[in-house]
């Protein structure tokens, strides 16, 4: 004799089925968020109660991923020495300069950003339309008597729209960052640019503050003192942050981290 079962016997078994691959679902991304934090975890877990180390002196065209800047360059231009003169062209002074102009010399920078600004947008934008069809004459008594009672052919057909959209943004940024910073030259291009590079980096008790700076200058726009100011350097990269107890207290959780990117919402 068969046993017969009812459905609803089933349900709970179903309902525990599809909330286990529910689960397993939202296992996968946390599983993963931990293993990319596993990585950095150990690293910071042998360094408790420590302070944060500072980075070791390097040659910076030796690090991983270095590439040498290419750029456009005219082309070279080859020095004239006058004959029974003590001058040679293009020389700015009879004396040895001592401005950084080869490949590891140091010069200083001096930045100085001061960036304010302020945007005001407003956009507003109305429309309005109206349509009406209608007939008369034999066409319209023709109409009248399919139409229903109460409706007429003269007005058969009323469209109205009307839309309208208002939208307004602000945005207000003040930034200041002064400061100076030695940069070492790591490559001198064709046309007698420099390539710079400089790290700083200040630990105060638990806390590494660091600045970085990289880009191109001219080495007519370096002054006597050897200095240039950040303003005049091309494809500057200029970097001011830090590293230690404060910051990773002021940084979100890594799991807040991946679900702030993965959730759609």
């Amino acid at each position: 004799m068969k046993k017969c079962v009812s459905l609803h016997a089933y349900r709970p078994a179903v309902e525990r089925q599809r909330r286990a691959g529910h689960a397993g679902r939202l296992a996968l991304p946390v599983l993963a968020a931990m293993t990319l934090a596993g990585c950095g975890a150990a690293e910071r877990l042998e360094n408790v109660g420590k302070a944060p180390p500072l980075t070791a002196i390097e040659n910076p065209t030796t690090k991983q991923g270095y590439v040498p800047v290419q750029m456009p360059m005219p082309d070279p231009v080859q020095p004239h020495y006058n004959a029974n003169s003590l001058w040679r062209t293009g020389a700015r002074s009879f004396f040895k300069d001592q401005r950084a102009k080869g490949v590891g010399d140091i010069l200083t920078v001096i930045v100085s950003i001061t960036d304010r600004a302020e945007f005001e947008n407003e956009t507003e934008r109305s429309r309005s339309s109206s349509e009406d069809f209608g007939a008369a004459g034999a066409v319209g008594n023709v109409i009248n008597r399919i139409l229903p009672d109460g409706s007429s052919a003269s007005a058969a057909v009323d469209l109205n729209s009307d839309g309208s959209h208002r939208g307004s943004g602000t945005v207000e940024r003040s930034e200041e960052l002064v400061t100076n910073v030695a940069a070492v030259v790591t490559q001198v291009l064709p046309n007698g640019n420099l390539v710079i590079e400089g790290r700083q980096e200040v630990r105060v008790n638990f806390e590494v503050r660091e600045l970085i700076i990289a880009g191109v200058v001219r080495p007519e726009d370096i002054a006597a003192n050897n200095t240039i100011e950040s303003s005049k350097i091309a494809e500057a990269r200029i970097a001011y942050g830090g590293r230690g107890q404060i910051t990773d207290v002021q940084q979100p959780r890594y799991g807040q981290q991946v679900l702030d990117i993965v959730l759609p919402f």
